[in-house]
C-alpha cells in the first residue's frame, strides 16, 4: 500500500513538473494579434495590437513601432492601416475589424493601443500609450534608440502631441492628416532631436491640409529635419497612400535616436512634462512657456539661454562629453559659472541672476510635477467619483447626490455608430465607503460641501475654498494637491449646468469643458455665467484677483 501510494504521488509531481515546463514553453505566435495589460486607471484590462516578426527571436533586440488609430477606428483596424492593409472592395470597418489579412514580414515589433477609443490621446488614453509601452518593454526586449511612433488623423495627433511633450522617448515620428489637441503646435521647437515625415491629401474635408503646410514650413524655419508627402486629389484617407507597401517601415529604419545630444532645445508649460535628454524644468513662470537652449558644445563646457524658467538641473552621466574627475562650466544667459558635478547640478535665479542651486528646489506646498493642476489633471490618472452623505440626506436627496456623481463618471455613453463609446469605467461610492486603499491609489473628485460630504470634511483646514452650505445658486469647482495626489470638489451646481449639446456626438457637455478650466472655475446659475475662472497662485493660493471676486458674491468663505 505504501508503495503504490508512493508511485502515485512520484507520478503526481511528475504531472505537475511536466505541466509547468509546458507552460514555461508556451510562446507568443508571431504576426498579428491582440495583447492586454492591466490599467490601474479603472482597474481593467485594456487591449492593444501586436505584430511580431516572423522569424521572431526572443533573445534579439527589435526595433518597436506604436501606431495610433483615428476616430472611429480601434487598435486592430490600425494593425492592418500600418501594414498597408486597407479594407477589402465594400467591406465596412466593422467587417474588417474581425480579421488580419496577410501582409509582407517586416523585422520590427508593432504595437497599435486601444486607448479607449475615440478618446483623443490626452489623459487616460495618453496613460494607455505609455502603459502599452512599457507592457512591450517587458514582455519583449526592444531597442530603445529605435522606437518610432506614427497614427493617423486623431492618431495623427497624437503622434505630434505625445512625440513633443516626451521627445527624448522616439527616434523618429511620422504622423498622418493630423489633428493635434490644442497647444501642440507651441511645442514644435522639442522636435530638434529626431526626424518627422508628414502625409496629408490635398484634398482632405475633415482634417485642412493648410495645417500641416504650416507646420511643415514652421519646423524647416526652425532647422528640424522634417519630410512631407501631399498626396493629389486625396481626401482624409491619405493614410492609404501613406503606409501604403509598407514605406513607412523602410523610413522608420533610417533613424536612431541619439540618447546623448549635444544640444537639446525643450519648451513646456506643464510641469508634468519637464525633462527631455539632460536637461530638467524644475521653476516655471507660472503660465507661461518656459523654455531652453542647452548646447554641450564642447566637453565639459555648455553655452545655455532660458526663457521664463527660474530652477532647472542637468543630468550629464553617461554624456561622450562628460568628465566627471574635471569641473564643468557653464554659461547661463551670459552669466558664467563653474562646478564640480558627479552625473547632475541644478541652478536657480534670484533677482535675475543664475548661480549653483544649494538647497532643495520646490519644496513644500508650491506648484511642481504631480501638484500643479488645471483642473483636468484630476481626471487624468486613476480617480474615483465620491458623493456625499455625511448630512444623512433624504431619499430623494441621495438620488439626486448619486444620480449627479454618476453622470459625472459616464464617459462610457453610447454616442452613436461611428466614435462608439469610450471604454473607460471609474467608480463612483458615496463618502462612507471609500477605502484607505482608494485615498491612497488616486484622485478624489468629491461633489457636495463640507457639511455634506465626510471627505470634503476630512481635508476643510487644507482647502482653500469653500461654498456656503446654503447656497442654491451657485458652482464651485476647483482642484487642490492633498498629500500624494489631487482633490477635486464640485460643490453646489455641477461643472455642466446649464452646458449646451454642442459637439455631443464626440464628447458629451459634462466632459467637453474639462480640458479648459484653470485651477478654479465658479460660476452663478449657469455654467455659461462665469465668475472665476482662473489659477492659483504658485504656493497654491487664492490670488487676489481671484478673492475679489469670490467674497463679491457672498457665497464663498475663503480659508487661505
Amino acid at each position: 500500500m505504501t508503495v503504490k501510494f508512493r508511485n502515485q504521488a512520484v507520478l503526481i509531481v511528475l504531472g505537475l513538473l511536466l505541466g509547468f515546463t509546458n507552460l514555461q514553453a508556451q510562446k507568443l505566435a508571431t504576426g498579428p494579434q491582440v495583447l492586454t495589460f492591466f490599467s490601474d486607471a479603472d482597474d481593467t484590462e485594456q487591449p492593444y495590437g501586436l505584430y511580431l516578426p516572423k522569424n521572431f527571436d526572443e533573445n534579439k533586440k527589435y526595433p518597436l513601432v506604436i501606431m495610433l488609430h483615428g476616430a472611429g477606428s480601434n487598435h486592430r483596424l490600425d494593425l492592418r492601416r500600418v501594414f498597408g492593409k486597407s479594407n477589402a472592395e465594400d467591406e465596412t470597418d466593422k467587417e474588417a475589424t474581425r480579421y488580419f489579412p496577410q501582409w509582407e514580414d517586416v523585422d520590427f515589433i508593432v504595437a497599435a493601443p486601444f486607448a479607449r477609443g475615440t478618446a483623443g490621446y490626452q489623459g487616460i488614453p495618453e496613460e494607455d500609450v505609455y502603459d502599452v509601452l512599457d507592457d512591450v518593454k517587458k514582455r519583449f526586449k526592444i531597442d530603445e534608440n529605435k522606437t518610432y511612433l506614427t497614427g493617423l488623423s486623431m492618431g495623427g495627433g497624437g503622434t505630434l502631441w505625445l512625440g513633443l511633450t516626451r521627445p527624448d522617448i522616439w527616434a523618429a515620428i511620422a504622423p498622418v492628416c493630423p489633428a493635434p489637441p490644442n497647444g501642440t503646435f507651441d511645442l514644435a521647437a522639442n522636435a530638434l532631436n529626431f526626424p518627422i515625415h508628414f502625409f496629408h491629401g490635398d484634398a482632405d474635408p475633415v482634417v485642412p491640409v493648410a495645417d500641416t503646410r504650416k507646420w511643415v514650413q514652421h519646423l524647416q524655419d526652425i532647422g528640424v529635419e522634417v519630410s512631407y508627402k501631399e498626396f493629389v486629389d486625396v481626401k482624409h484617407d491619405s493614410w492609404v497612400s501613406a503606409y501604403d507597401n509598407e514605406f513607412i517601415f523602410e523610413w522608420f529604419g533610417h533613424a536612431e535616436r541619439n540618447p546623448f545630444p549635444d544640444r537639446v532645445k525643450f519648451v513646456s508649460k506643464q510641469y508634468k512634462y519637464n525633462k527631455a535628454f539632460w536637461v530638467q524644468f524644475d521653476k516655471m513662470n507660472l503660465g507661461t512657456l518656459a523654455e531652453i537652449d542647452a548646447n554641450l558644445n564642447k566637453p565639459n563646457a555648455a553655452t545655455i539661454t532660458t526663457k521664463n524658467l527660474s530652477a532647472f538641473t542637468v543630468n550629464l552621466k553617461g554624456h561622450p562629453r562628460f568628465n566627471a574627475a574635471s569641473n564643468v562650466t557653464f554659461s547661463i544667459d551670459g552669466k558664467a559659472l563653474s562646478a564640480k558635478v558627479d552625473s547632475s547640478v541644478s541652478f536657480v535665479k534670484n533677482n535675475n541672476v543664475w548661480a549653483v542651486a544649494t538647497n532643495p528646489i520646490a519644496t513644500g506646498l508650491v506648484k511642481k510635477k504631480g501638484a500643479e493642476g488645471p483642473i483636468y489633471e484630476a481626471f487624468s490618472t486613476p480617480h474615483i467619483y465620491v458623493y456625499g452623505t455625511a448630512d444623512n440626506p433624504s431619499p430623494e436627496e441621495l438620488k439626486k447626490r448619486v444620480d449627479a456623481a454618476t453622470q459625472a463618471a459616464n464617459w462610457s455613453y453610447y454616442r452613436g455608430e461611428f466614435v462608439g463609446r469610450i471604454m473607460f469605467f471609474p467608480r463612483t461610492l458615496s463618502d462612507k465607503n471609500v477605502r484607505p486603499s482608494d485615498i491612497e491609489h488616486g484622485n478624489l473628485i468629491l461633489f457636495g460641501t463640507k457639511e455634506t460630504n465626510s471627505l470634503i470634511a476630512k481635508y476643510a483646514d487644507r482647502l482653500p475654498v469653500h461654498l456656503n452650505a446654503a447656497d442654491k445658486s451657485h458652482g464651485l469647482f476647483y482642484i487642490f494637491p492633498v498629500d500624494k495626489h489631487y482633490v477635486a470638489v464640485s460643490s453646489g451646481l455641477p461643472w455642466w449646468t446649464g452646458a449646451d449639446n454642442k459637439d455631443a456626438a464626440f464628447i458629451s457637455p459634462v466632459h467637453r469643458r474639462l480640458p479648459e478650466f484653470k485651477d478654479l472655475f465658479f460660476f452663478k446659475d449657469s455654467s455659461t455665467n462665469v465668475i472665476v475662472d482662473g489659477n492659483f497662485s504658485e504656493d497654491w493660493k487664492v490670488t487676489d484677483e481671484m478673492k475679489t471676486k469670490l467674497s463679491n458674491s457672498g457665497a464663498i468663505t475663503i480659508t487661505k
